[in-house]
């Protein structure tokens, strides 16, 4: 087993701490090394916290391979939690460039096309950005 086999096990796992502890220790001996920091994105993704770190590793793994679709779909759903959706689109068009028929790409730019829409919506019906704010798996009131 080499060293990304074991953390990714213990990504699979579940215990996302521990795997984070392991992808942090492997980028300092190896920090160049694309895979390791698209992982770390993808373990801080599950955690669901530090969207800076989550944004600045989903990011370095574009950097350092950029004809990896894979690290530009984790970079687009980076940006999507952290409220991005127009720069999702971007990260999502890049893999699909990439690799065309990337069914996960696809889907994630479906939902923040439709996050976009959104958004289109509330500000053309006048809303405020701070009203009637709802967050995931809330329930409007009509429902």
């Amino acid at each position: 087993m080499t060293w990304t086999d074991d953390e990714a096990m213990l990504n699979l796992d579940g215990k996302y701490r521990e795997a984070l502890g392991k992808w942090e220790a492997t980028l300092v001996l190896a920090p160049d090394v694309p895979v390791v920091h698209e992982q770390k994105a993808q373990v801080l993704l599950e955690i669901g916290d530090a969207w800076n770190a989550l944004l600045k590793a989903a990011t370095r793994a574009t950097e350092l391979d950029p004809s990896w679709a894979e690290a530009w779909v984790t970079l687009g759903r980076a940006q999507l939690n952290f409220g991005e959706p127009n720069n999702a689109i971007e990260s999502f068009d890049r893999a699909l460039a990439l690799k065309p028929d990337y069914e996960e790409a696809q889907d994630d730019r479906k939902i923040a096309l439709r996050l976009v829409k959104k958004r289109k919506q509330l500000h053309s019906s006048g809303m405020c950005a701070s009203q009637n704010r709802y967050g995931v798996g809330e329930k409007d009131e009509s429902s």
